[in-house]
């Protein structure tokens, strides 16, 4: 899958999971989801869980940071890289 791709559909989920109820939001590819009040820490528990399911990556508890989770474009680079870390497996 394309970075675009995964970025896209993170995105999808963030807006559905999170911002339901605020359509007007618009959240940028580097905007940070924690300082900008997307989600708390249990979002970043859902996004994990959704993370896991929809790309079949398992991140472990020392991925979880700002710098793999912390937006949109490092979401897409942390999946994109994992992800080719097993296909090549």
């Amino acid at each position: 899958m394309t970075l675009q791709a995964v970025i896209a559909r993170a995105r999808q989920f963030v807006n559905e999971t999170f911002l339901y109820t605020q359509s007007h939001v618009v959240l940028g590819d580097h905007d940070r989801l924690l300082d900008v009040g997307v989600m708390d820490s249990m979002g970043v528990l859902e996004l994990i869980g959704f993370l896991e399911s929809e790309f079949g990556i398992a991140v472990g508890a020392e991925d979880v940071n700002e710098e793999n989770l912390g937006t949109l474009a490092n979401i897409g680079r942390y999946v994109t890289s994992r992800s080719a870390h097993w296909e090549q497996r």
